[in-house]
Order: C-alpha cells, then structure tokens, then sequence
C-alpha cells in the first residue's frame, strides 16, 4: 500500500487503514468515573493517569495517602495506550548524548535506573494481577545491513562499560531463534512485550479497588502554589499538600518544563491478523519485540492478537510544543514502507489501524524528574524518551517515596542539570533539521538494503 493509499483510507475511503483519536490499545471505559464536581481535598493530588500517574497513587495508597487523580480525558487516553509496548532497560539508550556530561558514576546509576525499570514492572504485574500479555521473551536491536553493526557493537561496549548487560546475537543464532531474515545480527537484552492499554486499564482497576479517587474528563486549568497546592478544574477545585504532574509531553502546555522538554510525535500502524500460514512464514515463534538502530530507530513487534505492529520510523514537532491529535499520512507511508521492506512476503496486507501520540524528550535525552515551588511540594516526571513503559512506572516508586519523607538512592541519581531548549522558532528550526538529518542517514541504509536485495 502506497502512501498516497494509506492517505485516502485515512480520510475515509472504505477499506484498510483507520485513524484513531485513540490509541490502538484503549477504548473509552464503560465505568468511566465521574468529572469532579465541588471542592475536594487529600494528601496529594496526581495530574495524569498514565503509567506514571497511576504507579505514583497505588504507591502513595499503599504508604497511607488519601489520592485524588485527574485525568483529562480517560486513563490511558495519552501516551500510555498510544506506545508500542516494549518493557525494555537501557538498551537503545543514547548513552553518548549524557556520559560526558554526567560522568560515568552518575550515568552507571541511570543505567541501572532504566534496568530496574523491567523488574518493577515485572513484579507489579504479578502484585496487582494484571494480564496485560506480557511476553519476556527479551528485546532484539537488529541490523538490517551490516554496515549498522559499527554502530551497534559500540553502542553495546559503552553500555557494558556502565552496566548495561546485552549479549550480541550473530546471523546464525538469529535464524536459529526464527528472527525473521531482514534481520541480520543484534544484541538481546532481558524484557519483553506487553499490551500497554490492559496494563494500563490494569493499573487503572487496581487504583479503584485501593480507594484512589479518580476523576476522568476532568482537565486541569490552573493551580496555585503554597502550602497547600488548589487545582482549579472547569466545575470544581481539588486541595493537596503535595502535587504530582504526570503529564510528560503535555506538561509544557500546563506552564512548566517548556525550557527542560520537547513533545516529539510518534506514529504506528497496525495490520490486520496475521493468518497462520502468514505466521507460519514469518518463523519468529519467540514473537521477540524487534527495535532497529537507525538514528531515527524502527520498531517491529507481534501482538497477542496476531497482529503486526509497526512504530516510530519519522518523527514529528510541531511549531511551540504542540500536541495536536491528529493524523501523519508521511509517517504512516512510511511505515509501510518499513513494513514492505522487512517482511516482503506481507507485501499487500491490511492496515487496520493507525495513530499517534507523543513522548516527550530533553537536548540529553535523560528522565527529567524533580520538584518545584516555594515548598518544593510540586512533583514533576517528563522525559521519558521512548522508555516509557519501564521508568514511568518505576517514576511512581521513587516519588511517592520521596512525598513520604525517603530519598530513594535512584531518585538522586536523576537529578541533574538538563539543558535548556530553545526558544522559538529557534526550537522548531533546530529539532526540524535534526530530524531531517536523521532521516537522510536512515535513507541511505534503507536504499543500500534495496539495493542488495535486488542484487
């Protein structure tokens, strides 16, 4: 399917692909909970109920905290339903873009900030009784030429030297483990798959039956500093000592961290089920999450319901830190066009579904955590960089620790100095050209892969 195709059925041609204003793992809950009406008032008061707002109250709730959540639309109506899935540690963290700035002390720790990110999540489930399909079957950074391996091999030597623990994976055991044959070499690390909406309608379940109280479809529109913070929403106010922004790439427009973080747009396809003789081709029994290192990196999974998910590939910013949900016919053709290439005998096949949603990313590519206000009672996570699905979660950990009087040693090993963004139309110039220069680096791998396989 061209990209001028997938375009049309966009816009509402019967047939394959179908934007969604959701992500393509949520749909809006039958008990949807009320939007807050009066004054109301607790411990603390989180903003957002994604992975990390929801982690951050189940753990204040354990501690004993009264909890009021507001979400704007539904739990996992942003980028918790909108991900790809992955619960991966450091692997494909840009170690270079912090090392020097840091130094290797404080990037060891970060590291293991990111790793134990898997085994929070991995325990959670099993506390909570959440089904969300999760499969550990590992994560593979997989070359698709070999000029890639340069890159990949001392992305996994830097690593190792700050304890990230990978183990390279040459061409014969990829196709022993059934990785499909686009896939040419890569490093595995422990974690797996999951479905980021059931885990997140799973969090969602547990918060309600702790007595967390959650108000959905209730935007905040302003809050006061002090003593005691006051959320101000369209039909009432919420109270708090403490406040928790959980808001990651929206936090920008609630008036804090534009000068930290820039909200980056990534898309996904999705196909229709796979039939078994589709499957059967494609080998990869392990349904190992697949992600690429191109500079701008391809991520390539199966789901539990037999479906291809295809994500990230093109990026996107738009002009002050907008986040307009609204569809990317460019990055949706070109992901079908990574489709095509890496699984050729899929050629054709039915796009089901496609969407976008953003994560949220600072100049060194590193979590931005921190607390603010004259008291220091504001709490704020952003940054998450793609990671989301494992430092989000564990985020929820280390914050409401830190509400309940505990410095968690992985807590102060984020804190650091994040650089400044530009301001505009600087920023937009600046990530514009970024972007543009990572694509064209990218192309040029792509057509060297075309180019072999017609020889």
């Amino acid at each position: 399917m061209s990209a001028t195709n997938l375009s049309e059925t966009i816009k509402g041609t019967p047939g394959a692909a179908r934007f969604r204003l959701l992500g393509g793992w949520v749909e809006r809950p039958d008990n949807l909970q009320p939007e807050l009406e009066g004054d109301v008032s607790a411990d603390v008061i989180v903003i957002g109920a994604g992975f990390a707002g929801l982690s951050t109250a189940l753990e204040l709730r354990s501690l004993g905290a009264e909890v009021i959540v507001l979400e704007q639309e539904f739990a996992g109506f942003g980028a918790s339903g909108r991900n790809a899935g992955y619960l991966a540690g450091s692997m494909g963290v840009e170690f270079e873009f912090f090392l020097k700035r840091i130094g290797v002390e404080q990037a060891k720790k970060i590291v293991s900030f990111y790793d134990q990110g898997v085994a929070y999540v991995e325990r959670r489930l099993g506390e909570l009784a959440i089904d969300c399909d999760y499969n550990p079957s590992g994560v593979i950074r997989a070359a698709v030429h070999p000029s890639q391996e340069k890159k990949l091999r001392h992305d996994m030597a830097l690593g190792a030297k700050l304890g990230s623990v990978t183990r390279f994976l040459d061409s014969a055991e990829m196709r022993a483990r059934g990785i499909p044959p686009a896939f040419l070499f890569g490093c595995l690390q422990h974690g797996g798959t999951l479905d980021p909406g059931k885990y997140v309608m799973g969090l969602r379940r547990a918060a309600l039956q702790a007595g967390i109280r959650l108000y959905e479809q209730t935007a905040l529109q302003s809050y006061s500093e002090g003593p005691t913070i006051t959320c101000k929403t369209a039909r009432g106010t919420a109270s708090a000592p403490f406040m928790v922004l959980a808001t990651n790439a929206y936090t920008p427009q609630l008036g804090l961290l534009r000068d930290k973080v820039a909200p980056l747009r990534v898309s996904a396809i999705e196909t229709e089920p796979l039939s078994r003789a589709q499957l059967a081709s494609l080998g990869w029994s392990r349904r190992e999450g697949i992600v690429t290192p191109h500079w701008t990196m391809e991520s390539h999974r199966l789901t539990a319901r037999d479906t291809l998910l295809v994500t990230t590939k093109q990026l996107g910013y738009a002009y002050g830190s907008r986040t307009p949900n609204q569809p990317d016919t460019a990055a949706y053709g070109a992901l079908v066009q990574a489709l095509d290439d890496r699984f050729p005998s899929l050629r054709g096949i039915a796009i089901r579904a496609c969407w976008s949603g953003y994560i949220s990313l600072a100049y060194d590519a590193l979590p931005v955590v921190g607390a603010t206000g004259a008291q220091q009672n504001i709490l704020y996570t952003a940054g998450c960089s793609g990671h989301g699905v494992g430092t989000q979660s564990l985020v929820g950990h280390l914050l409401a620790e830190r509400i309940g009087g505990i410095e968690h040693p992985l807590l102060a090993a984020l804190r650091h100095k994040t650089p400044s963004t530009l301001p505009e139309p600087l920023q937009w110039c600046a990530i514009k050209a970024a972007l543009m220069g990572a694509n064209g680096l990218d192309r040029y791998v792509n057509r060297k892969v075309r180019s072999a396989a017609i020889d």
